[in-house]
């Protein structure tokens, strides 16, 4: 089985097991019209727990944001993540980073994004791979 994920099954099977989710590149209320807003305020009303994960801003939907990954206390499903293709390999080294016990199970490209080194690297260390594909749209039609 590749662990780069495409079959319709394999991604139903994700996003149903998908309890907590970290969000690379969520945006706050200033850009509440961005999809890096409204696709994580989507898996937020199918159930999932959201966490917001930038840097650059404090929080969003009420939820405290973290500077990176290995700030998130506990773990975490899957990474979801909005960033442009080019910007993805550290957070791919990110994941790597943290130790085996707190890594995901699934390192999820948005629709648009995609880096098959990242994934190359990942895949390797066992963490399953989503790539160009809208989570929000997964979660609407598998979490229902």
């Amino acid at each position: 089985m590749s662990l780069v994920v495409t079959d319709e099954d394999a991604l139903a099977a994700i996003v149903r097991g998908a309890k907590r989710v970290a969000v690379i590149g969520m945006v706050d209320e200033q850009r509440s019209d961005r999809p890096a807003y409204t696709i994580p305020e989507m898996c937020r009303e199918t159930g999932m727990e959201v966490v917001p994960v930038n840097p650059r801003i404090e929080s969003s939907q009420g939820l405290k944001a973290y500077p990176d990954l290995a700030s998130v206390p506990g773990t975490f499903d899957l990474v979801n993540v909005f960033r442009r293709s080019e910007d993805v390999p550290p957070h791919a080294d990110e994941v790597l980073a943290l130790p085996p016990e707190r890594r995901p199970k699934v390192f999820w490209m948005q629709s648009g994004i995609r880096n098959d080194a990242a994934a190359a690297k990942l895949t390797a260390a066992g963490i399953q791979v989503v790539q160009d594909r809208c989570l929000g749209v997964y979660a609407a039609r598998y979490r229902h």
